[in-house]
């Protein structure tokens, strides 16, 4: 598995398009930083569910960065944090130096232009063939036609899905569905791509595939993916750096390769299958 030189380099400030007046100190090195994050959920009928607790992680730019964790360990909550879907209780989230939650109207809108998610159920729109879904977004960003055109065209190849693109989401695989998602998530370039359990569906050879996909969108395109996952073996295959959550922590982080083959964590080896409680 391909490793990310660290460089050393010096912080330097920003200031940030989406914020009012808002400067920042960042590492050109990481696109994602994550301080002390924690989100509870407050239920009437039972007790209160702590999703995140204290939560910091730095994701370096161009890398395939892994959050792993049994249900409920607060991967999805961590997610839709990312994309301004969830509002943090305290902590802070910077991407690309900015910080998004404080981000509120347009000026989320304008960060999200430069995020794209793939979900675990596809979630394409079944009314539209496989180049149309992918169109969808360059549409209501106003593209003209002819740009629309060659960037779908783009994608497509890309992906894999030549000869696909007028298959409507009910003629498609499972796998196919999915390169839909990834190229319509690729359509307005990105720099940053957040993958939710999009393997979890799939068999072991199609989840191969797209994994490839992955790496091959890695060496293509200039973006930061972070894959939501349970399963170790996605892991394994494409991410460069890997966290372990545990009913909202994070217990254990470190470079995918070293983290897989030393486990330190509980919840890391029983997610190994190399013990835990009867350990």
């Amino acid at each position: 598995m391909a490793t990310l030189r660290r460089k050393k380099v010096v912080p330097r400030e920003i200031v940030s398009p989406f914020c009012r007046g808002g400067i920042f100190l960042f590492s050109e090195v990481n696109m994602v930083r994550i301080e002390n994050v924690s989100k509870t959920f407050v239920q009437t009928d039972r007790e209160n569910l702590h999703a995140l607790v204290d939560v910091s992680l730095e994701i370096e730019k161009n890398s395939i960065f892994g959050i792993i964790g049994m249900s409920g360990a607060g991967k999805s909550t961590l997610l839709r944090a990312l994309v301004g879907l969830e509002k943090v209780d305290c902590g802070r989230i910077y991407v690309d130096g900015v910080e998004i939650t404080s981000l509120r109207g347009a000026e989320l809108r304008n960060y999200l232009k430069n995020v794209g998610v793939v979900f675990q159920g596809y979630n394409l729109l079944y009314q539209r063939n496989a180049e149309r879904n992918i169109a969808f977004p360059l549409e209501i960003s106003c593209w003209d036609k002819k740009r629309i055109k060659a960037r779908v065209e783009y994608l497509l190849e890309v992906t894999g899905l030549k000869g696909k693109e007028k298959a409507y989401p009910a003629q498609l695989s499972g796998g196919q569905k999915q390169r839909v998602a990834i190229a319509r998530a690729l359509a307005l370039n990105p720099k940053l791509l957040l993958l939710d359990e999009i393997t979890s569906a799939l068999d072991p050879k199609t989840t191969k595939q797209i994994l490839k996909l992955l790496l091959e969108i890695k060496d293509t395109f200039e973006v930061t993916m972070i894959l939501i996952t349970h399963e170790i073996g996605v892991v394994a295959s494409v991410c460069d750096e890997v966290a372990v959550l545990d009913y909202g922590r994070v217990v254990e982080r470190g470079r995918a390769k070293e983290v897989l083959e030393n486990p330190r964590s509980e919840i890391t080896r029983m997610l190994l299958g190399k013990g835990g409680l009867d350990a």
